[in-house]
Parts: C-alpha cells; structure tokens; sequence
C-alpha cells in the first residue's frame, strides 16, 4: 500500500507532481539539489494551491492541509529512505538520472517502486542501473501536472506487470487518466506523434515556402486543434524540441529535423519564454485566427501523426483506442489522429503520404502497412463502416434513394444517375423514408445528396405531361410537404451538392439547412423557360437565402450560376475542391454532432419559422396555361418553345 511519496525534483515537474500526490491524500517528501530550488517549488505549489482556493475548489483549510503533507530536503538518501513510490523528474541528462537511481536502488526499501518522469530518455536502459528492473517504469506527467490529466505508463523491458498495475492505480488516485504504453518506444506515444506533425509542418515552410501563418490558420480553423504546428512549438520551447526530437533520434527514430529546431534555438529564439520563436511573443500571444477557408490542407501536416499513430498499434505500443486517448489528453486534441484518419477516409491519408513519398523519397514517407492493408481491404473509415474502429454501418435502399448510417452520421443518396437524379413520386417516398430512419437516436445529422454527376437535375419533366391544375396542386403539395418534412426535421441537414441542381433539385438542397458545393456545381431554376414556376419552395426559399432581387433575376431569367457565384450570393455556404467533397461535408457534419442535440433542435425552431404556401395553389394554377403545355411538349422533344402568353 502506498502511503509515502518520494518526488526527486522540484521544477517545473516536480512542484507540480508533488502538489497533485499532496492533494491525493499522500504524504510527499520533495527534494532538489539547493535550497533556493526547494523553496522555489514550494512557493509555486502554494500559489498553485492559492488559485484553487480562490475559484472556490478548495477551502483555504484544505489548502493547509496539503501543505503539511509536502516535506522538503536536500538529502537524497533521506528522500527515499521510507519512501513506498518515488517519482524521479530531474533534468533530462542520462547520466544524472542514472547516477540518482543508483541511490535510489542501494537506499529505498525493497518493495518500492521507481518511476520516471522521463518524456524521452529509455525505460529499459534506467532500469538497468539498479537491482530491480521489474520495479521500475516510466511514469510521465504532462505540463502542468495540476491540469493534464494524461499520465503515460510506460513499461520497460523487465517491468512487472505488479509495478504497472501498482502506477496505474496511483495516477488513478491522483485524479488522472493513465495510458499503458506497452514497449519502450522512442518518445512513446504522445511525443512520437507530436514530433511527427510539428516537423512535417517546418519542413512543409521551409522546403515549399508556404507561410507558417496559412498553415496554423488552417490548422485551427479546418481541423479544430486549439494551436498551430508554430504557435505549439514556441509554446513548448524550440530548445526543448530540439533536444527531445535529438534525444529521440539517437535512439534511432527515423525523422529529417527541420533547421529552425537548430537555427532559432542558436540565435536566441527559443519560443514563448524567450519573447521570440517562429512568433513573436513580446507582446503576449500572436494573434492568429482560425480561418476554416484557408487555402492549405491540414492533412498535408496530419497525415504524419497519423501514420505514426498507426505504427503504434501495429508494432503493439498502444490500442488505437490508447493511442487517441492519449493523444486527446496529452495534445489538447479535438479527436484523435485515428478517429481523425477514419473520417477523412484512409485512402486519402495513403494518397497524401504516397505523395510525398514520390515527391522527396524519405523513408518516414512510407505508408505504415497497417494503412495500407485497410485500404486493400477496403476498411477506409467511417464512410465504409471500419477503419481503425466499427462504425456499425447500416445500408438501406428505398426505391430510388440509397439510406445509409455511419453514425452520427446518416446518408440519403438519390440514386437514380442516369437521370441525373431526377426527382419523381419514387424519389420523394424515398427521401421521407430515409427521414423516418434517420430519427434513430444514433444519427446526430442527416446529409442529402446525389449518385453520380448530378445532385438533382430538378422534377423529373416526364410527370408534368397532360399534367391537369388540380392534379399540379397535388404534385407540388406533396413536394412542399416533403422539403417541408427535410426544413422542419429535428436534426441539421447538410445538402452535398456534387454537382447540378437544378429546378426541385435546388429546392431541395434548400430545404437543408446548410449547403456545401462542389466547385463543378451548377444551380438555377429553369422552370421558367418550361412556361410553369417553381413548385416546391424556390419562390420564397430563394429570396431568403440571396435576397429579393436576386432571386427575381434567378427566377425570371432561369440562368445557371456556378459554385463561385452561388457562394458570393449566399446560396450555398462552402465551396470546396469536387474530389474533396465528402471530406469536407462529413467533417463539419462531425463537427455538428459534437454539439449539443436538443440545443440544436431548439436553433432549427427558432431560425426556420413557417411560410403560406402561396406557391403550392400557384404552381397548380400555372397548368392551366397554354405557354405550360407547349414548354413542357417542346422539352420533352427536344425543341425551343415559343411562348404565347396565355
């Protein structure tokens, strides 16, 4: 049973972990090389402690109480002496640590554990310098240890299952979340993957010439991480990236160092703490805002992490569930690198790195296998049902619409691409359908779309022929009812539109409540030059979304536009690259479902509102017309009409 911990060190680590064992319940005994060290430490965890008291989380009679279980000393046999645990975290010089553990193993009784605090040096070659391997490991806490809950449990090659059990449960009772890291890896997991992209990114600058801000704008306003590749590695100090990529390449992890770990370190420039790194920080933290439009693929940069992220698992390091869970924890990840991977799509992971690989032929630009065996197997993620993980994928067909749930996501395809997806009676039974499914509590948002090159060319015009009013007012009923159905339903729709949408084929995407286009997307509504008008929403839905005057010029003219001019007038809200469509939707789809469901319900409520349906009686009304007839008769033959007015 642990009673008393030993923390060798009261810096910047050690302080912290002394304080987090204190406040666990434990009885610490904190000890450093000088007393100005010691007391340093000490003056830190008290105003550590302080900050607690005064956000309400302690009372200052608890903050005493920690206090009085932290003793200090400058003896390192006096340290370990009854110690049950001790957390080593000096400097990261092998030999000094090795010349302390050499004390610890001669001094601390026999049933103690050793730990390290180590976040690059190895396990197994510490463990070495004492009599008992078995009870040594690897315990690294992430900075500042009073708020990172990640603790990384790293076994050596002679630690005891015992002594991982025992560390595990320790950092449980400290309030953390222990990651068993099972070989004794360079850099383990977190640093490993961290190196990884932090590099891809400087050598992406310095050998492509791309701006460090674009990159870090992207980084944050397209993949969600809370810091770029730059801002991160100035806040953790350039000199200390230099020396954990160095510690980790001696030890024969295979990486091409950028220079600027080299270069800004010898001028000075060591990051934040030095006022001045890839940034400039003399002003406190650079401004750099997250712009999810940014002309720059984050994938470029985080496909490294998760290629890394994948020799883990398949050399046995770490599940891919640890593996994320660490790097979640650890970095301050939205999601983890594989979960991450499963939604982009591992083929085009593969793809990027294969890429690179032809481009520069570096060896840590191979495909790990464990990727391109999935891809074979054609397990690319979330869009195939397995990736890394089960996505429980469920397919369904409804007549000429295509169901299909990878949740929290659910699919509606119109699947009819010979026709250009034209919609018909069919099509609509099918959308309602695919919606009544998607009501499942496992589906957090819907996205529409279409098979082929089309996303709906519009009505499917065969349906108009000696089409009478009364029977057009129940046609255009019917489809208000079921855009209707898509503009009320409870969960975001997203329309995909890959390509034309045309006529009810916009009237549908605008029935969704956001629209991403693929920058080959066409969008009009040509019903005028058929001699009828819109019937399912195009005559008010329009003007809301690009304004009165615009949408009369759509509606009288019946011109296309392309993607570049329908996001200029607000008809869609993203244009993206054609082969990055599904990407691009599925990770704002992600993005979505992260919120909170009902709140997003109550927005729809709010934003939506109801309109008279004017139109539905209008499009009935419009068939009694001779120019109706003729334009519907001519299209269908192939000729231009010639309108009469009546």
């Amino acid at each position: 049973m642990i009673r008393r911990i030993a923390v060798l060190g009261a810096g910047t680590m050690g302080h912290g972990i002394a304080q987090v064992a204190a406040m666990a319940g434990y009885n610490v005994i904190m000890r450093d090389i000088k007393e100005e060290f010691v007391q340093s430490g000490l003056n830190r965890i008290r105003a550590s402690l302080e900050k607690f008291v005064k956000k309400g989380k302690m009372s200052e009679e608890e903050m005493n109480e920690v206090l009085s279980r932290i003793k200090t000393t400058l003896d390192l046999e006096e340290a370990v002496r009854y110690a049950d645990f001790v957390i080593e975290a000096i400097p990261e010089v092998f030999d000094i640590k090795a010349d302390t553990f050499r004390t610890v193993d001669r001094v601390a009784p026999r049933h103690a554990v050793m730990a390290t605090n180590t976040s690059s040096l190895p396990i197994t070659e510490l463990a070495a310098v004492t009599s008992r391997p078995d009870k040594f490991v690897g315990m690294h806490f992430f900075n500042p240890p009073q708020l990172m809950k990640l603790v990384e449990v790293v076994r050596g090659a002679k630690t005891s299952d015992e002594t991982v059990n025992i560390t595990v449960e320790l950092a449980k009772s400290m309030g953390k979340v222990p990651v068993v890291v099972a070989k004794d890896v360079p850099g383990f997991i977190v640093n490993r993957v961290l190196v990884r992209w932090l590099n891809e990114a400087c050598l992406i600058m310095e050998r492509e010439g791309v701006d460090k801000l674009l990159i870090d704008a992207a980084l944050k306003g397209k993949a969600d991480l809370p810091m770029g590749a730059f801002e991160l590695s100035d806040f953790i100090g350039l000199d200390v990236m230099r020396d954990i990529i160095d510690a980790m390449v001696q030890r024969g992890f295979i990486l091409t160092p950028c220079k600027s770990w080299k270069e800004l370190p010898e001028g000075g420039k060591l990051g934040r703490k030095s006022g001045q790194g890839f940034y400039d920080w003399s002003s406190g933290r650079p401004n750099i805002p997250a712009d999810p439009d940014a002309p720059f693929d984050p994938l470029e940069v985080l496909s490294m992490a998760i290629n890394e992220a994948a020799w883990l698992v398949r050399s046995g390091v770490a599940s891919a569930e640890d593996v994320d869970k660490a790097v979640v924890l650890g970095l301050n990840f939205p999601k983890g690198p594989l979960k991450m991977a499963d939604e982009i799509g591992l083929d085009r992971v593969k793809a990027v790195i294969e890429a690179k690989k032809e481009k520069y032929g570096l060896p840590e630009y191979e495909v790990d296998p464990l990727i391109a065996e999935k891809v074979d197997r054609g397990e690319l993620g979330v869009k195939s049902g397995r990736g890394f993980f089960d996505y429980g994928l469920k397919e369904k067909e409804f007549g000429s619409v295509l169901y299909r749930e990878t949740p929290p996501i659910a699919w509606i395809i119109v699947n009819r691409p010979d026709k250009l997806n034209a919609i018909n009676t069919d099509v609509v039974e099918g959308i309602m359908s695919s919606l009544d499914e998607a009501e499942s509590e496992a589906i957090r948002v819907v996205v529409i779309t279409g098979e082929g090159r089309a996303f709906s060319a519009g009505a499917d015009v065969t349906m108009f022929k000696e089409l009478k009013p009364i029977e057009a007012f129940e046609l255009s009923k019917r489809l208000n009812e079921a855009f209707r159905r898509i503009r009320e339903f409870r969960k975001p729709v997203i329309a995909m539109v890959n390509g034309f949408a045309l006529g009810g084929g916009l009237e549908l995407a605008m029935a969704c409540d956001l629209r991403i286009a693929s920058d080959r997307a066409q969008f009009g509504q040509p019903e005028i030059t058929l001699g009828i008008i819109t019937g399912a929403g195009g005559s008010y839905r329009l003007p809301e979304l690009v304004g009165i005057a615009k949408a009369k010029e759509l509606l009288f003219t019946g011109d296309l536009i392309g993607a570049d001019e329908a996001l200029r007038i607000g008809l869609v809200n993203r244009v993206v690259p054609h082969d990055k469509l599904e990407e691009e939707t599925r990770s704002l789809a992600m993005k979505i479902a992260e919120r909170p469901a009902k709140a997003l319900e109550i927005y729809k409520a709010l934003l939506n509102g109801t309109k008279l349906d004017a139109e539905t009686l209008a499009f009935g009304l419009v068939f009694g017309t001779e120019d109706s007839k003729e334009g519907i008769n001519f299209f269908l033959e192939k000729m231009k009409p010639e309108f009469k007015g009546i």
